[in-house]
């Protein structure tokens, strides 16, 4: 397993990373994610760090917090050999206060999920989206105490616009407070929204991209094909599929043919080669892999190890390109030779 630099910071992470969405299948929105117990958990976890991946990725409003307390009892008595980065700010509670980037909410969150995964400090601690009725400047200043108090290591932030990682760095740097070094982000084959500013953004400011839904949703892992009836068990059929943005069929046939050629040449997986190419983009740091079972977990490990060619790569840019939202088509079209791609 191949280590990154996350961002601008010393720290190394695996890249690949194993999300947690499917511990728990709590709720009818996370069911059709997974629903994978601690001992199914212990087994995963075990495999992955027999594999060299050893960060493992939650949030507390995954199944209402089951997930963190199921990774917190599969990796018990062996945290000195795993990487947690875990999120906060979207509503886990009834209360006024339990929502949001406040320092109130913060607090809360970070101490409820130490207590449930079952430790003393998380590697990595995101935003889970941007909260706009905090100040920027209260939610930075209460995850800086929690970072020299040791209850986390390293903060980064998720689904943030441009502006608001750049207002928050700009605040950070201001108050010599800690700054963000990751950014969890949306980014697939059929998701490349991610490269018009965050992508530039993270290249300038030194902001590593931890990418989440590498697979987009599930509709890259092949069986999502032209003229065949959509699997019957799959994601996008469950009440999670609903959160997932649209795009055309035939764009996703197109992309998924250009998967099926290189897969006939390389002798890999469509998936493997949808979560390889991601590897090769400028900022990603780690890519989060799911897996409702060990099966499908050793099938994602096999997306390292191994390379594309420069004409592989070509190819697949070429069929999942989408066009440019303003200004950016404006940027590339009239003053590229000043503000080129970063790809």
């Amino acid at each position: 397993m191949d280590y990154r630099l996350l961002g601008r910071s010393g720290f190394s992470v695996p890249v690949l990373t194993l999300g947690t969405g499917t511990f728990g299948g709590t709720g009818e929105f996370f069911k059709g994610f997974g629903s994978s117990d601690v001992a199914e958990a212990t087994r995963l976890v075990d495999v992955c760090l027999d594999a060299g991946l050893t960060m493992f990725d939650s949030a507390d409003v995954y199944s209402a917090g089951n997930a963190e307390s199921i990774l917190g009892a599969a990796i018990k008595g062996r945290r000195d050999k795993v990487l947690i980065s875990t999120k906060g700010t979207f509503r886990h509670g009834g209360g006024a206060n339990a929502v949001g980037s406040s320092r109130f909410n913060l607090i809360n969150s970070v101490e409820a999920s130490l207590k449930r995964l079952g430790t003393d400090y998380i590697d990595l601690y995101q935003l889970h989206a941007f909260d706009a009725k905090t100040p920027v400047e209260e939610t930075l200043a209460t995850l800086d105490e929690l970072v020299k108090a040791g209850k986390i290591r390293y903060i980064g932030c998720s689904n943030f616009s441009g502006w608001h990682l750049m207002k928050s760095l700009s605040v950070s740097e201001r108050y010599g407070w800690s700054r963000y070094v990751a950014h969890q982000a949306y980014y697939s084959m059929i998701g490349r929204d991610y490269e018009w500013e965050l992508m530039p953004l993270g290249v300038d400011q030194g902001v590593g991209t931890v990418v989440w839904s590498p697979l987009g949703w599930g509709r890259l892992t092949g069986k999502i094909r032209r003229g065949q009836p959509a699997p019957a068990n799959s994601r996008m059929s469950s009440k999670a599929g609903e959160a997932a943005p649209l795009i055309p069929d035939e764009y996703l046939y197109t992309v998924v043919d250009a998967l099926d050629a290189v897969a006939q040449e390389t002798g890999k997986t469509i998936p493997q080669i949808a979560l390889n190419w991601l590897l090769t983009r400028p900022t990603v740091s780690s890519v989060i892999i799911g897996a409702r079972n060990e099966e499908q977990l050793k099938q994602n490990l096999g997306a390292v190890g191994w390379t594309l060619s420069s004409e592989q790569i070509q190819k697949l840019d070429a069929a999942s390109e989408r066009p440019m939202a303003y200004p950016y088509w404006h940027q590339q079209m009239n003053f590229a030779e000043r503000n080129p791609k970063p790809i």
